[in-house]
């Protein structure tokens, strides 16, 4: 009886633990929701909503894609979802071909960004694909749309990118298809060199070649050749122009002057607060100074018995 009692309690208590960990869904118009706990779905909904709009635009599709968006707890949950191929480093995970977007809970995890970037980044990822279709696209664009997508550049990822330009640690383009195989160094790197190149596409050949290069993608046409088709150059072509930009904005100029303002800056801020507490000091002593003309310490106080009298023999006073 005694065993029955104990497998009881432990099938009670394994199902207890499984309801606690297991996934309550919540439908939204865009996307379905699934956590132990609701408590990111607002911040989930806006990132979607501000991602669409982005996207809507740069990939000129209707999006129409209800994808499950997780949000788990615990490593082994995570694991379970995006598979063991996943590298360490990462904080979230887009599978196109499952529609789902899993990421780690920040209630949880240290994730290094917020939560709405990494919803947005990944949301584009699928946003992409649905685009594409059938098509692939190369992983720089894809990482690069994402980022874009995101927002995620900063003065730091500036600064960053002119390290990695000085000290030759730069990735050609068409090597971050092994990205999930990079140290968490050279994956920054390659992060931005994607989003960099994806925003130098927009900015040099205008939103109708980069819709062409997508079309191209989407008709099963290699990136070799859809580039081609896009922009007039083939891919080792934009591979040396898109570096030949790098190298121009991204140099030991930048570097000092991303460091030397910053520097300059905190110095200002201390000269600054130096000079008005010496300001404030020196108007203290000022004050000090003139009180005293009006309160004499040098005080003469002649006969203690005759105060009114001097011993000045040249000056009678009476």
């Amino acid at each position: 009886m005694k065993r029955y009692l104990v497998l009881a309690f432990l099938l009670s208590s394994g199902l207890l633990a499984h309801a606690v960990d297991s996934d309550t869904a919540v439908v939204r118009h865009h996307f379905r929701y699934l956590s132990p706990s609701g408590q990111f779905l607002d911040v989930v909904e806006q990132a979607v909503s501000d991602a669409r709009v982005t996207l809507t635009d740069i990939l000129r599709d209707s999006l129409l894609f209800v994808p499950d968006i997780y949000i788990v707890n615990n490593p082994t949950r995570f694991r379970e979802l995006v598979g063991s191929a996943f590298p360490d480093w990462g904080a979230a995970a887009a599978l196109p071909y499952r529609n789902v977007i899993v990421i780690k809970s920040p209630a949880h995890f240290n994730l290094g960004k917020s939560l709405a970037e990494l919803v947005k980044h990944e949301y584009a990822h699928l946003a992409l694909a649905h685009r594409l279709g059938a098509g692939r696209a190369p992983r720089w664009l894809d990482e690069g749309v994402a980022m874009y997508t995101s927002a995620e550049w900063g003065w730091q990822q500036n600064l960053s990118m002119s390290r990695a330009m000085i000290f030759r640690s730069t990735v050609p383009l068409y090597e971050i298809e092994r990205l999930n195989s990079f140290p968490a160094g050279q994956a920054q790197t390659a992060y931005s060199e994607s989003y960099l190149a994806v925003k130098y596409l927009l900015d040099t050949y205008e939103i109708e070649s980069f819709i062409v290069l997508l079309d191209q993608l989407k008709s099963h046409r290699s990136p070799e050749a859809a580039l081609e088709v896009a922009i007039g150059a083939n891919y080792r072509e934009f591979n040396k122009e898109f570096f030949n930009y790098l190298t121009t904005r991204y140099n030991w100029v930048s570097v000092f002057v991303d460091t030397y303002f910053l520097w300059i800056f905190l110095a200002l801020v201390v000269f600054v607060g130096f000079m008005l507490q010496f300001r404030k000091r020196r108007k203290f002593y000022r004050k000090w100074e003139e009180e005293e003309q009006y309160q004499s310490t040098d005080f003469d106080y002649g006969d203690p018995d005759n105060p009114e009298q001097v011993d000045d023999e040249d000056k009678p006073w009476s």
